[in-house]
């Protein structure tokens, strides 16, 4: 058994569903799980619904999802012909989930709805895609995951229940396959044991593939983008970005630590449990060989190059010059938690504590103002953090090329710069 995941740019169109739905023809002779995103923006356009009906504007949020509707059956109607009413049903009680909740008054926190309502992207898209294999006569049936993986109700960025979620997927997902071929289910979602719906966090979708592949002892899961692999750097920033045929586990968690666009940590590590190979593929030239990720040393590896925009610098400096390693530095670190910001890097001196920070404004002006009643605060907008792993130093030339250094970090494999 396989597990396939597709992204949300795989679908986002007639075209790339009916490429989509050729991709798994062409498999057809495997026993496949597929795992889907919501198709193309559709996560940002419930996100504004969301919004606004947590801000008490009702009719709007209806209207905005409005257009959710409008968009998903007019690509049904496309795609179905002998099963369209069916799929339409489907579809609509998807719709009734959210309008049922759109119409009531918000009394518990903004995740909570973040959950409930984004998490219909996932249902819609799935659906769709289901019924058009079907039209294809491809023997494939759909879930629920809500019903399978079951989290804890930290909403937005959930924890799997492991032990209940293995049973399940033994219980439920495995004598699917005795059945059917293809098994149609949803990326980025789970639900808690009183049945309400919760996200998984950043790349759930390819998360929620290694969770299946590792509890089914799947023979290897492929990721499939619109990109022909995985790439050195940022293709669309940097003309000389190349193709990396084979990481390491290793490798790819390294990458994501700092910033790269590629496979998440913890999709990595159900994976790596169980020696299962991840491949990396395009869904626009899908016989090309992409990236394969595996337990083996990644060798010959080119600089591969992050650049994450938007970055805040804060300086943290002890007012009565007291050793920053001291008390106050954990008193810091209980302000992270306490406000979720992530340091992307961090150096200190004797008495004062840099850290770098994505700029999201509200986090970044709670955390100042939380931290100086124990520190002086100063804080710098508008920087770059640059990243370059296994640097050469033509390669740190080119890229700070009329830029002013702010910060400069160095270890034999990794560089990190700051600059403006």
């Amino acid at each position: 058994m396989k597990v396939f995941k597709f992204g949300g740019a795989s679908i986002n169109s007639i075209e790339r569903y009916k490429n989509t739905g050729t991709i798994i023809q062409s498999a057809q002779n495997e026993k496949i799980l597929i795992v889907i995103s919501a198709m193309g923006k559709t996560t940002n356009a419930l996100e504004s619904v969301v919004n606004s009906f947590y801000a008490g504007r009702n009719e709007e949020a209806l209207q905005l999802f409005q257009r959710i509707k409008s968009s998903h059956l007019d690509l049904l109607k496309y795609l179905t012909v002998l099963h369209w009413q069916k799929a339409e049903d489907q579809l609509k009680d998807f719709f009734t989930e959210i309008e049922w909740l759109l119409n009531d008054k918000p009394v518990r926190s903004y995740d909570y709805y973040y959950d409930q309502i984004v998490c219909c992207g996932e249902l819609l898209s799935s659906s769709i895609l289901k019924n058009y294999l079907e039209e294809l006569k491809v023997n494939a049936t759909w879930l629920d995951v809500r019903d399978i993986i079951r989290t804890d109700n930290n909403f937005r960025d959930a924890g799997i229940d492991w032990e209940y979620t293995k049973k399940r997927i033994h219980e439920s997902v495995s004598p699917l396959f005795d059945q059917f071929d293809v098994v149609v289910t949803q990326g980025f979602i789970g639900a808690t044991d009183e049945n309400e719906s919760t996200t998984l966090g950043r790349e759930g979708s390819d998360y929620t593939a290694a969770i299946f592949a590792n509890i089914l002892n799947g023979e290897s899961v492929t990721i499939w983008k619109d990109v022909d692999a995985v790439m050195s750097s940022d293709p669309k920033k940097d003309k000389e970005a190349s193709i990396i045929q084979a990481l390491s586990y290793t490798e790819v968690i390294e990458m994501a630590y700092y910033g790269a666009q590629v496979i998440h940590p913890k999709t990595i590590k159900p994976l790596q449990n169980k020696n299962i190979p991840l491949f990396v593929k395009s869904f626009l030239n899908p016989n090309l060989p992409g990236t394969t990720i595996s337990k083996d040393f990644s060798r010959h590896l080119p600089p591969i190059i992050v650049i994450k925009e938007n970055q805040v610098l804060i300086k943290f400096k002890s007012k009565d010059f007291s050793f920053i390693e001291d008390k106050p530095i954990f008193q810091l670190h209980e302000i992270f938690n306490r406000v979720k910001a992530k340091p992307n890097l961090t150096q200190n001196t004797a008495i004062t504590l840099l850290c770098c920070f994505d700029d999201h404004e509200e986090k970044i002006n709670q955390l100042a103002i939380a931290a100086s009643d124990i520190f002086d605060v100063e804080v710098e907008r508008n920087l770059t953090l640059l990243t370059i792993r296994h640097y050469k130093q033509e390669t740190i030339k080119k890229n700070c090329v009329d830029k002013e250094i702010l910060l400069e970090q160095k270890t034999p494999d990794t560089i990190q710069i700051i600059m403006k």
